[in-house]
């Protein structure tokens, strides 16, 4: 591509971008700085070209996953993929942004997810182990994958419900995604992440995630001050009586 059409490309992306700017402003939450994200949005497009005819050829499917990407308050490329197929960009949320979206949520001191090789020792036993008890040589030949878990500490301690998946029900959910077949798809140039990603998924439907949970606790609070009754005046120090104030009866001066 000759340096003319390079400068043109560059400029039709950074367009494309700059032109939603503020339907992206209005949906990010209040801790992303728009600025910084719109410029991870546009380098974003310029270093994937193929993402970049994507979104020029469907503005109205890249538009759909970038205020997706930015609602989450997610960085695209890195906590959230686009992945062009069949003419169309499909959003897909990382692992790494499941997690985050947990933290944030403000109820959750851990998240654990791996992935279990055949070499492991793995021990889950619902109702009477509290978590699953794995072991592995982390930095040995592990063999195959053969399934994956999740489960979060919450802030007072208490267990999250414990996910866990086989291959074959990891597979299926693989098997149903739109985007599996496409070579730039997460499934096929990172799997271990996908396997995590699955059974987070299903974590973050039993935990408290950052809208979830926000909302709820602001809800809960709007509700608390309508429904407190108002506080009632402070006590009137006694009126003395003809034989002098009775040392009980004073009230202290705020």
């Amino acid at each position: 591509m000759s340096q003319i059409s390079n400068a043109i490309a560059t400029r039709d992306e950074g367009n494309l971008v700059q032109q939603y700017r503020a339907d992206f402003t209005q949906v990010l939450p209040s801790h992303i700085k728009p600025d910084q994200w719109v410029r991870v949005a546009t380098g974003l497009l310029r270093r994937n070209q193929d993402l970049a005819r994507a979104a020029q050829r469907n503005p109205g499917s890249f538009l759909a996953a970038m205020l997706d990407c930015a609602r989450l308050g997610l960085e695209p490329g890195d906590t959230y993929h686009l992945v062009p197929m069949g003419g169309e960009i499909t959003g897909i949320t990382d692992y790494t942004g499941l997690v985050e979206l947990m933290y944030r949520s403000g109820a959750i001191s851990t998240v654990i997810a791996q992935v279990v090789h055949a070499g492991d020792e793995f021990t889950w036993e619902p109702g009477v182990t509290e978590r699953p008890q794995h072991k592995a040589n982390w930095f040995g030949d592990r063999g195959d994958m053969v399934g994956a878990y999740a489960y979060a500490v919450l802030k007072d301690g208490a267990t999250s419900d414990v996910i866990v998946r086989s291959r074959a029900e990891i597979e299926k959910v693989k098997a149903v995604s739109k985007t599996a077949k496409s070579g730039a798809s997460p499934w096929n140039q990172w799997p271990d992440r996908m396997w995590k990603k699955t059974v987070l998924r299903e974590l973050a439907k039993t935990v408290p995630t950052s809208a979830e949970y926000r909302t709820l606790q602001t809800q809960a609070t709007d509700a608390a001050a309508v429904q407190a009754p108002p506080a009632a005046p402070a006590a009137l120090p006694a009126a003395p009586d003809d034989e002098g104030p009775i040392d009980a009866e004073f009230v202290d001066e705020p």
